[in-house]
């Protein structure tokens, strides 16, 4: 029988991370309209919320030279696979699809374009990190237990360091929230903080 309630397991949080920017990366994920706009198909309002840490963080770590990576969830008008669970979202070349404007790309930085939760599942992610000789990865985003999960986990499956400020990233509700920190800190052992705990030198 599955249980109506749950203790929420601790997880470790801690207060500074120093990182070397140039062998650093922030990753955005999914911060796209259908996600994080009100007008978007699958709002979340959690997913606004985190707006402005995450463009703080961005902003900091681009005067550091840090490079900034986004992944933008990337369907077609008959996807097989998410549409039947989640409805047509984030079709490509639709405003749903775009990355919200505060946090628009700028010059030089990448975008992935993902078909599935897992970031690096076929696409050129890994490659590009290891261009650039990428080795701590700062994941922020949306959803926390889904499209941030899964590309956390696949990051730290390839030995990257994996540093995920607690409210720079976004759920559906508080136990998906809570249950995606606790694989994150339980499995995977990554390192928990909040933005302004995130230090590039």
């Amino acid at each position: 029988m599955v249980p109506t309630s749950v203790k929420v397991p601790q997880v470790a949080v801690v207060d500074k991370v120093s990182l070397p920017a140039g062998r650093s990366a922030v990753v955005v994920v999914d911060m796209q309209n259908d996600f994080a706009h009100e007008r978007g198909k699958l709002y979340s309002p959690t997913a606004r919320e985190v707006i402005p840490k995450i463009a703080g963080l961005l902003e900091r770590a681009r005067a550091r030279g840090v490079r900034v990576i986004y992944t933008q969830d990337t369907h077609y008008e008959d996807d097989p696979v998410e549409f039947p669970i989640w409805g047509p979202h984030v079709v490509r070349g639709s405003w749903g699809w775009e990355i919200v404007d505060e946090l628009k790309p700028k010059r030089g930085d990448v975008v992935i374009e993902k078909m599935r939760y897992d970031a690096f599942f076929g696409t050129p992610l890994d490659h590009v990190l290891r261009m650039y000789n990428i080795q701590h990865l700062v994941v922020t985003g949306t959803v926390a237990n889904i499209c941030v999960l899964h590309t956390v986990a696949s990051a730290r499956l390839r030995l990257y360091d994996v540093i995920v400020p607690i409210d720079a990233v976004a759920a559906l509700n508080e136990f998906d929230y809570a249950a995606a920190l606790r694989q994150m800190d339980f499995l995977y052992r990554v390192t928990l903080t909040k933005t302004e705990g995130v230090e590039f030198a």
